[in-house]
């Protein structure tokens, strides 16, 4: 079968390599340790630990296994996009490349629609309304918004300080959220913790639908890395050096920091959005040193939130801009800022984007259906790229199928059924909603949408733009990390 070749851009795309292995797994953990999650996994009260065993065995294994060989045999800029483009062809490749895109308006979206609870938490009791305040949570998402677009177009030599800050920010949280139980009983607090407890989840859709969540949502993004492959130094052993040192820290965070959210908080009253600033004021209160160390530890999480948008943010304006390199789409995306060298239109056009977004999936709902409804489409977006990726040892071009080692089509299969059924059950609510039919239907129909969209689109430009040649893929591999003839 006849695949694609893409096109070199000119001197080596002139991208900085400014990532070494410190930046790299900083960043895996800034970007798969995400705080809410905790709370979704409590919601599933004591069976959190037998959950989150099941979940990394199923579905993180494979990621982690599929990322380091893919990105060993194809460590180039663009990450799944390009894995997927050699193994499935131009059509293959652009519609990852759109679900990836779409991926990271929408999270990146959801996570600034997130800043002003957040931030309610900081002050206190006193902000509680925040959230439901139109007139403030406007201008803060306008601040956070152009106060990120002009960060990513300094690039990476100013943005990856802000990503190493957020990493080690979330480390120090769920440190301190991790020994909250123990000050909890040293203080005589009527707590119940059991940091690695042994059982059985209830067995219905709500139980289900958060499984889905924690399954997916919770321990993806391990390859989103790849995606400035083209920026890091040695690409093909650093970025998996990263996830081998990187995993054993992101799972014991999420299975202690569960269980410290389940010591304070009961399961049907907590906070999915904010649920570590939750239990850090029902643990130390809202008065005295308690106060203090509460804020301390919600001032940490906003360098997060700051850390993993502009890392999120980075990555999404990447893509248009190595689509565009294969001539998929206008070359307008491609055009670099002449003194930074980052692709400053694809900037400015996601930073619009992600701010239109928020105002439109905030009409005439509640902040934590809106909040999910964000997420839920992204994930289902996600979702896609993943069974593309876990499909590329099973189904890919022969000659590439020969290059990777035969235990990861088997390994592959098992993240395949993880996946497929993280993205059936994404659209069933697990919080209050004002219509769960009509929840469900902006979920699916925006997924499938935005792909018909995309189809239309590709086939258009095949037939009337300019698209990458398709040729033999035994082309040599140029200095620049893509495909030359």
């Amino acid at each position: 079968m006849a695949q694609s070749v893409e096109v070199a851009p000119p001197s080596e795309h002139r991208l900085q390599r400014q990532l070494r292995l410190r930046d790299l797994v900083l960043t895996q953990i800034l970007c798969v340790v995400g705080s809410g999650w905790v709370g979704v996994a409590a919601g599933l009260g004591r069976a959190e630990t037998v959950m989150w065993a099941f979940a990394m065995l199923v579905f993180y294994l494979p990621m982690a296994a599929s990322v380091i060989a893919l990105n060993r045999e194809m460590p180039l800029e663009g990450g799944l996009y390009v894995w997927a483009h050699r193994a499935f062809g131009d059509f293959g490749g652009f519609l990852t490349a759109w679900n990836l895109w779409v991926y990271g308006i929408f999270v990146t979206a959801a996570i600034i629609y997130a800043i002003p609870t957040e931030i309610s938490y900081l002050i206190g009791p006193s902000a509680a309304r925040l959230p439901e305040n139109h007139l403030a949570t406007f201008a803060i998402i306008t601040a956070f918004t152009v106060a990120l677009t002009l960060a990513t177009l300094r690039g990476l030599e100013l943005g990856k300080w802000i990503h190493n800050i957020g990493g080690i920010a979330i480390m120090t949280v769920f440190g301190g959220l991790i020994v909250l139980p123990i000050w909890g009983l040293l203080h005589h607090m009527p707590i119940h913790w059991q940091p690695f407890s042994v059982q059985i989840p209830p067995r219905n859709m709500r139980s289900l639908a958060l499984f889905g969540q924690m399954l997916f949502g919770a321990l993806c993004g391990l390859e989103y890395i790849a995606m400035l492959a083209g920026e890091s130094k040695n690409p093909a052993r650093s970025i998996g050096q990263s996830v081998w040192i990187a995993s054993p820290i992101i799972c014991l965070m999420f299975i202690l920091g569960t269980s410290s959210v389940l010591a304070f908080a009961q399961p049907g009253h907590i906070d999915f959005i904010a649920p570590i600033p939750q239990t850090m004021r029902l643990s130390l209160g809202s008065t005295g040193i308690g106060n203090w160390m509460a804020i301390t530890v919600i001032l940490l999480l906003q360098l997060r939130l700051l850390g993993i948008t502009s890392y999120l943010f980075t990555g999404i304006t990447r893509m248009p801009m190595v689509v565009g390199w294969d001539r998929m789409i206008p070359q307008w995306f491609t055009r670099l800022h002449p003194r930074w060298r980052t692709p400053s239109n694809s900037i400015l056009c996601s930073g619009i984007l992600i701010f239109l977004l928020i105002m439109i999936a905030s009409t005439g709902v509640h902040v934590q259906e809106a909040f999910q409804l964000l997420q839920n489409v992204c994930l289902a977006h996600y979702e896609l790229t993943y069974l593309v990726m876990f499909a590329i040892p099973i189904a890919g071009t022969v000659a590439l199928r020969r290059k990777l080692p035969r235990w990861l089509k088997w390994i592959s299969a098992v993240g395949f059924c993880a996946t497929l059924f993280s993205l059936s059950i994404c659209a069933y609510p697990f919080v209050n909603v004002v219509n769960p039919r009509e929840y469900a239907v902006k979920i699916l129909g925006a997924v499938v949408l935005s792909n018909l969209a995309a189809s239309c689109y590709f086939l258009i430009r095949s037939r009337f733009g300019p698209v990458a040649s398709n040729t033999d893929t035994s082309a040599t591999s140029g200095p620049s990390g893509r495909s030359s003839a």
